[in-house]
């Protein structure tokens, strides 16, 4: 396998990819989804939502955090999570500018 070369990229160029990275799997694009219903919750809510092991949530959350799409904060013994509008905000530029020059070359 070759190397991928990301340091050939601006940080803005890698920071997207790794969210688009994150949002690749569809468990984590239903637990977005769920955020977005609830605003704040912990894994347990999620488990009981998704047809997924606790373990396996778990590590999709972690995936989430770790791009900084979702936010945890500790609440007892348990992590409430909920979604980031910064992040989210970085994501809806990006296509928005897409979007603004697709309508500029189509129209």
């Amino acid at each position: 396998m070759g190397a991928s070369k990301s340091e050939s990229f601006s940080l803005e160029h890698n920071e997207l990819s790794n969210l688009f990275k994150a949002l690749s799997h569809p468990a984590r694009v239903a637990i977005i989804e769920y955020l977005l219903k609830v605003d704040t919750c912990i894994c347990g809510d999620i488990v009981n939502e998704l047809p997924l092991a606790q373990p396996t949530v778990s590590q999709h959350l972690k995936e989430l955090k770790n791009v900084g799409i979702i936010k945890g904060s500790i609440e007892g013994t348990a992590i409430c999570y909920c979604l980031n509008p910064d992040t989210l905000k970085k994501i809806e530029s990006y296509f928005a500018l897409i979007s603004n020059k697709l309508k500029l070359k189509c129209c």
